[in-house]
């Protein structure tokens, strides 16, 4: 192996557009994988920084649920051996489960994540979807997927506008 495959820096700054203060509006299904077509709206605000050298970031999230207000943190590791990021979830309202990490990267300017996990006692698939990324704003979607990815159902749109 040479030194560029053990050490795969080329997307160690995919995610240093997202740095800094946020605003964010969110569109999320009312019911996830049920045929709900249902979307509810709510603001919220994320802050973002970067650690260890640019391989680690984590943001604070508020999100303003109808229901009521809680705070998260996305925990983002780029893994300079893979040149992938794995991205983790972390929700106040269960601060001590952290969701498993859906893992991927940047091409072409659009950031793709996949990860699996359990939904309702199914096992489901996830994909996250980072595009229309521009100075000011980007998009994050997140799908789910409960037949190996053959069909994808977006529950979860956040718009980020810088603050």
């Amino acid at each position: 192996m040479n030194d560029q495959s053990m050490n795969d820096q080329s997307g160690l700054h995919d995610f240093d557009f997202l740095i800094g203060d946020w605003t964010v509006a969110h569109q999320r299904l009312k019911q996830r994988l049920a045929g709900c077509t249902e979307w509810e709206a709510f603001g919220g605000t994320m802050k973002l920084w970067s650690l260890v050298g640019s391989q680690v970031n984590i943001d604070d999230n508020v999100i303003e649920l109808p229901s009521g207000a809680y705070r998260a943190a996305s925990l983002r590791s780029f893994d300079l051996t893979t040149g992938q990021w794995a991205i983790r979830w972390i929700d106040s309202r269960h601060p001590h489960q952290v969701d498993p990490a859906v893992v991927g990267l940047f091409q072409d300017g659009i950031g793709t994540f996949f990860g699996t996990d359990i939904f309702e006692g199914r096992p489901i698939k996830i994909r996250f979807v980072w595009s229309d990324i521009a100075p000011d704003s980007a998009t994050w979607q997140q799908a789910f997927s409960d037949d190996g990815g053959a069909t994808w159902e977006t529950n979860w749109v956040m718009k980020f506008q810088r603050a």
